[in-house]
């Protein structure tokens, strides 16, 4: 499907927009920012500006340091501001002759960045709502978070592991003193959250997988669920109304609803992101496949850094067949040959989608 032109115009390519959330900016992603945007100087200098009114490191600072550190570059404050700058500048580089952005959404803390590419943030707002609850565990984390295999080897979803996963949930919430709930629905896994007590019992009810799952994910808090309601009242005290607009461009939140440019009210989108947003989980597969259903788009693209969300876009597209694709195999074939998922943070699919 295309888009109709004047006669004379070029034909543009409909394409649904995805940012990432957090733990995309690995080792590997190191300079991404300087590599690919040192273009980008009121970005950058706008946010840097934000930052140092709050005594925080400059964006600027932790893309170009010497050496990768877990400790500075996953922390909340730190990761967030940094994730939105790779990701809003690569979503500036889109080119727009070729492509017309027909939706956006976007993984977890990848909503807020949903909002900024939607115009639903501007830049000036964009950076108080990702650096202000992106900082709020900047104290100690509340909770933490694992992630599980939801999938078999074809990238299907596995009934029997939903079970698995489910009955696992139950049991550990029986237990004194724990709490653990479904955080994220990333795909082809389940991102669980919890306590302490909670997440370690996960660790051990839970069969372990191909010697890495449950796999824990470093300095992550107990996004999306209950744990996080004291983190959503300071986000709907802190941040009022004004900051928030009509979007552009369509949006599809963690819930599956869409928010148009003609419908949205603004209201209700600020108590969505900072309430259910933060305390419910957060239903990223949905959000995929009714993007998907609802824009009909000729290709997805994937804003950077890294391409953590490659996966879980594509088994989130094959347990509904979209693009033909009806396993890995079908979706690794079609992507050789023709690419419809193009993730910015490859190289190569990265020259497809920028401006030549």
């Amino acid at each position: 499907m295309t888009t109709n032109t004047n006669l004379g115009e070029k034909t543009k390519q409909r394409v649904l927009v995805i940012a990432p959330g957090r733990g995309c900016y690995n080792k590997e992603e190191l300079g991404y920012l300087h590599t690919h945007h040192h273009d980008k100087v009121e970005l950058v200098e706008g946010i840097d500006a934000y930052r140092d009114l709050l005594k925080q490191a400059s964006i600027k600072q932790l893309d170009s340091a010497e050496k990768y550190s877990f400790k500075l570059h996953t922390a909340g404050e730190n990761a967030s501001a940094l994730i939105y700058a790779c990701a809003m500048a690569d979503f500036m580089d889109i080119d727009t002759d070729k492509y017309e952005v027909v939706a956006v959404t976007g993984n977890s803390m990848g909503w807020y960045i949903a909002l900024a590419c939607a115009g639903a943030l501007n830049s000036d707002a964009a950076i108080d709502v990702i650096n202000t609850m992106g900082s709020m565990m900047q104290k100690g984390l509340i909770g933490g978070q694992l992630i599980y295999p939801e999938m078999d080897k074809e990238w299907r979803l596995d009934k029997a592991k939903t079970v698995l996963i489910d009955s696992a949930i139950e049991q550990v919430n029986t237990e004194e003193g724990c709490e653990v709930y479904t955080s994220i629905l990333l795909g082809g896994y389940r991102i669980l959250a919890g306590n302490e007590a909670g997440l370690k019992r996960l660790e051990v009810v839970l069969p372990y997988i191909d010697e890495r799952y449950p796999m824990r994910l470093y300095n992550h808090g107990a996004f999306h669920s209950p744990l996080l309601d004291d983190v959503s009242k300071r986000g709907l005290e802190g941040l009022p109304a004004s900051l928030f607009n009509l979007p552009k461009v369509p949006l599809i939140d963690g819930e599956g609803r869409i928010w148009t440019p003609q419908s949205t009210d603004i209201d209700k989108l600020r108590r969505y992101t900072l309430g259910a947003q933060v305390t419910e989980t957060y239903d990223f597969t949905k959000a995929v496949q009714v993007a998907v259903k609802e824009f009909a788009p000729d290709k997805v693209i994937v804003l950077g850094p890294g391409n953590t969300l490659g996966g879980p876009i594509a088994q989130a597209l094959i347990n509904i067949g979209w693009f033909g694709w009806q396993e890995k195999n079908h979706f690794s074939e079609s992507q050789e040959a023709s690419p419809e998922l193009l993730a910015m943070g490859n190289e190569l699919q990265r020259q497809q989608v920028l401006k030549q």
